[in-house]
């Protein structure tokens, strides 16, 4: 999948079929649109592409709100831009395009989004969009909108009823409910897969080797992560195989007061033939299987390293159930 960070990259294909969306976390939902979408694009014989944002939208009007004096909370992230664009990329897409999403892009007149985006940005010869699709300045433009823009313009559009699994709507707002919650098998049966997040390993402190528990650090680079708390996991990227572990995603409140978040994980049984550092500078992904529980304030190093302890206890013996 190629990626472009804007509309105006002379490698963009001159044409395509598209979807819009922020697609965080790339559920059961998304992905039965991309797999509508592909199937579109190959009638037509052009690439596949997802138009999405970072920041999240709604990130930047909870900062709007917030600038203003008014009280605003952002949702939680389910992924980092690089998870969703590997999610997008897994299934099949053939191009994806990230805008920046700003006061000058917010602003846009619905039909000024149609004009310069979809038709001379993107070309756009057949677009795929959700059943509760809004669009343009104060979410003015809607399907009616676009649909009689298509007509006029000669690109078709279509729009995807919800996803259902078990009768309950998939979505973004319900993946983030059941990390939040700890319920990592609904999350699974949400997203159609584990739950889990990557990037490169990190040095840090190295105060998980002083303890006795060596650490991998990856960072979540979004201020409010839907999953915290310490978890069951399986590591792959290291060794040729999955190694099992266990793993704090949060602020760490008993060793750092940065507030900054990161995912630390403990191998259960590190491969000696890694040597101590093996894992520095390669891209990992933690499959997050099951919750132990929140984060914890520890009173003393004494009390953390007890803590870890009776997590790797735990991971084991959830690993040894089956």
């Amino acid at each position: 999948m190629r990626i472009f960070r804007g509309i105006h990259d002379p490698g963009l294909a001159p044409t395509c079929a598209l979807t819009i969306g922020s697609f965080d976390g790339v559920h059961r939902g998304h992905q039965a649109m991309l797999a509508l979408l592909i199937n579109e694009a190959r009638h037509r014989g052009v690439p596949a592409c997802v138009l999405t944002f970072e920041p999240h939208p709604r990130d930047f009007f909870v900062a709007q709100a917030r600038a203003a004096g008014r009280a605003a909370e952002a949702p939680a992230r389910i992924a980092t831009l690089r998870d969703k664009l590997a999610e997008l990329a897994h299934c099949g897409i053939d191009q994806a395009v990230v805008l920046r999403f700003d006061a000058r892009f917010a602003g846009q007149t619905p039909q000024d989004f149609i004009d310069d985006v979809l038709v001379r940005g993107l070309g756009v010869r057949y677009v795929l969009v959700g059943d509760d699709f809004r669009f343009g300045a104060r979410r003015a433009g809607d399907y009616a909108l676009l649909d009689a823009a298509a007509e006029a313009r000669g690109f078709d559009v279509a729009r995807m009823q919800s996803y259902e699994v078990h009768g309950q709507r998939v979505s973004s707002s319900a993946v983030r409910a059941a990390l939040a919650s700890g319920d990592m098998a609904r999350t699974a049966a949400l997203l159609g897969r584990p739950y889990s997040i990557s990037g490169h390993v990190l040095h840090g402190q190295k105060l998980g080797r002083t303890l006795g528990f060596r650490t991998l650090n990856l960072r979540f680079d979004h201020p409010r992560p839907a999953a915290m708390g310490v978890f069951v996991v399986n590591v792959h990227g290291l060794a040729g195989r999955v190694l099992p572990g266990v793993a704090s995603l949060g602020v760490r409140p008993s060793v750092d007061d940065s507030g900054r978040l990161l995912l630390e994980t403990h191998c259960l049984d590190w491969p000696d033939a890694l040597g101590a550092d093996a894992g520095y500078g390669k891209v990992l992904r933690v499959e997050l299987l099951h919750k132990l529980h929140d984060e914890r304030m520890y009173p003393s190093l004494d009390a953390l390293r007890a803590g870890i302890a009776a997590d790797v206890l735990a991971a084991r013996a959830w690993f040894a159930r089956g």
